[in-house]
């Protein structure tokens, strides 16, 4: 699945296939500008950041059990999200720290270190990646991913993939070859 957020006319984070079908809101009420998000891969949740409205929330995959974590003074300025374990981690460009706080209550508030500057942030820990298993766009003996001539991209589940092609060219007749 892929996870976004638009703050357009109405704001709202989505999910969809990795092919961009079965697009679905996850939340769209009570929102402003979500930017940021972060997923916990082990319990199907999806964190966001608002900007506009200072809080931090949470919600599963289908839309459920949504709630706010933290929100006002104490995360203002914030941008990035990344989760891990018991906490979330963020970026306060006020006072350019990096901020550890909890994610089940949004207590425990912690400056961890100081940046010049920072937009992101990742964790990258083995116990974060997902296993991979066999796909759908795997490379073919003819070294095309998922028997595509441009973009494989994961439909539905794993064992279904949809091709594409790059700018500038068609999808051929067979859903494979781009022109």
């Amino acid at each position: 699945k892929l996870f976004f957020a638009d703050w357009g006319s109405a704001a709202r984070v989505e999910r969809c296939d990795m092919d961009g079908s079965n697009r679905t809101w996850v939340a769209h009420a009570g929102l402003q500008q979500p930017a940021a998000l972060a997923l916990d891969l082990v319990n199907k949740y999806v964190y966001w950041l608002d900007i506009s409205l200072q809080s931090v929330e949470v919600v599963d995959y289908q839309g459920r059990k949504r709630r706010a974590i933290v929100g006002g003074r104490q995360i203002r300025h914030l941008c990035g999200l990344a989760v891990f374990e018991n906490y979330f981690y963020t970026f306060n460009s006020d006072n350019l720290s990096i901020l550890r706080v909890s994610r089940y209550n949004g207590s425990d508030v912690q400056a961890l270190a100081r940046l010049d500057s920072a937009k992101e942030l990742r964790v990258y820990q083995r116990r974060a990646q997902t296993a991979v298993r066999s796909h759908a766009c795997e490379v073919d003996p003819s070294g095309m991913p998922g028997g595509c001539s441009h973009i494989c991209l994961l439909s539905s589940n794993y064992k279904a993939r949809t091709c594409r092609c790059r700018t500038g060219f068609i999808l051929g007749s067979d859903g494979r070859a781009c022109k």
